[in-house]
């Protein structure tokens, strides 16, 4: 959202129809439904596991059929296309136009941005770092309540729900430059001082959260994610040989779906995966997926130095059916990194059936629990060891699939959607059936 960073008011609302909306503005009684506005102004490709947030939640609420709410999920024009086939019934699109093309002061900083980053950090020196405003599409389309799904949220006066993942740049700081950590330090606290709720998906991230934002407990809530495969296509015999001619897969291979950025410790696995060669004789050929950014590069040159360019590939980002097709063919699955609120890989191996071992920082442990093998990320023998086992051991391999499945069975996202849809009634004030008090009340489930 652009404009400025003065909240808008709330407005008186109406039964008006959201522009868009083809559904009932009114319930059976005459009142009007509640309204809830989903932010999904998010670039295709490039938001990682937020994305899978935002298509759980399309694919939760659009199994919803027994309230009155509406869900308006508010995408920029022209970047909509990812999300719109997961959207159905109570769930559509609220579009908003694209933000304005980047300016000559922006094309600047790119150009030199030494010299930006030495005008930034003397700019914050000065000023605090500027929050957006709502440029008045929610108040236009009579929002009742605002989910703020990642940690880019805008100032309103509609009453929120913020959804700030976790607090990488405290404890990683070295991965963000000092005007990034201070534009978090106060987006963070000015919206989860706005926020009516704040949500996290662990019980680890809120008391992180509570800590270090010194933010009531109770105002902060946990609730758990799911993996999104479950709502992807079954991939025929045909399509996983398509998959496999396209990225010129191996026959075995330990997948590492994410992003290359440095937090998530792709170099690491890599010092695991020589150890393994060194001292095992086994070659255990690595496929990442997610964008490659800019430390792709220094990833690639690690590679080479350890004699393992062969054995790495990065497929950069891929679609559904390719990533579910990449899960549905992989030896094992491998979470090195460093901090994750909770991994949907982790998840989504769960589901695919794939044995996995991950890092034991954060909430992965708890994620975990006896389903997967854990390992300290910043000890390369450790992982090593790991996917050693993972590689070899067909009866671990084994208890492990069958543990995973019983443990991610519980985790879904239309009971994700129905504990979100219990927070919007209680935040906006509407009624609370017994189902709603019931998920409410309940322990956190991680």
């Amino acid at each position: 959202m652009r404009g400025t960073s003065r909240a808008v008011g709330r407005r008186t609302f109406g039964a008006r129809r959201v522009p868009g909306y083809t559904g009932p503005g009114l319930t059976r009684s005459g009142s009007r439904s509640l309204r809830v506005c989903i932010d999904a102004r998010l670039a295709h490709g490039r938001a990682g596991g937020v994305e899978q947030v935002v298509l759980g939640l399309a694919s939760g609420f659009a199994q919803l059929r027994d309230g009155d709410e509406e869900y308006l999920f508010l995408a920029n024009e022209g970047e909509e296309h990812w999300l719109e086939p997961h959207l159905g019934g109570p769930a559509r699109l609220l579009r908003v136009g694209q933000p304005p093309r980047i300016s000559a002061r922006a094309r600047a900083a790119a150009s030199y941005p030494a010299l930006a980053s030495a005008y930034g950090s003397l700019h914050d020196l000065v000023l605090p770092p500027r929050l957006p405003g709502s440029d008045g599409t929610l108040e236009r389309a009579e929002v009742d309540l605002v989910h703020f799904t990642f940690q880019d949220a805008f100032l309103t006066g509609i009453p929120s729900i913020y959804q700030p993942h976790d607090l990488q740049h405290v404890h990683l700081p070295r991965f963000f430059t000092r005007r990034q950590r201070r534009y978090r330090e106060r987006a963070y606290r000015a919206y989860c001082e706005q926020a009516a709720r704040v949500v996290v998906s662990s019980t680890w991230v809120k008391n992180d959260v509570v800590r270090h934002l010194s933010l009531a407990p109770e105002k902060v809530q946990v609730v758990p994610l799911a993996p999104i495969v479950e709502h992807y296509a079954e991939p025929s015999p045909e399509a996983l040989s398509a998959i496999r001619r396209k990225f010129a897969l191996p026959e075995r291979f330990a997948l590492y779906p994410a992003q290359t950025w440095p937090h998530k410790n792709h170099k690491a696995l890599l010092d695991a995966l020589a150890r393994v060669r060194d001292r095992h004789g086994v070659v255990a050929p690595l496929v990442c997926s997610g964008r490659v950014t800019d430390f792709g590069a220094e990833i690639c040159a690690h590679a080479r130095r350890l004699g393992l360019d062969s054995a790495l590939q990065l497929v950069g980002f891929v679609s559904p059916d390719e990533l579910q097709g990449l899960y549905r063919m992989a030896r094992a699955v491998v979470i090195p990194t460093l901090f994750e609120a909770a991994s949907f890989p982790l998840w989504e191996a769960f589901q695919n059936g794939v044995p996995a071992a991950c890092s034991n920082v954060t909430s992965l442990p708890e994620q975990a629990g006896d389903a997967a093998l854990v390992f300290d990320p910043r000890n390369p023998d450790a992982i090593a060891e790991a996917i050693f086992a993972l590689w070899t051991d067909e009866p671990l391999r084994q208890r492990l699939v069958a543990r995973a499945r019983t443990r991610v069975a519980s985790f879904t996202w239309e009971r994700t959607a129905r504990l979100f849809r219990a927070h919007y009634r209680s935040v906006a004030a509407r009624r609370c059936t017994p189902e709603d008090a019931a998920l409410l009340g309940a322990a956190p489930a991680l």
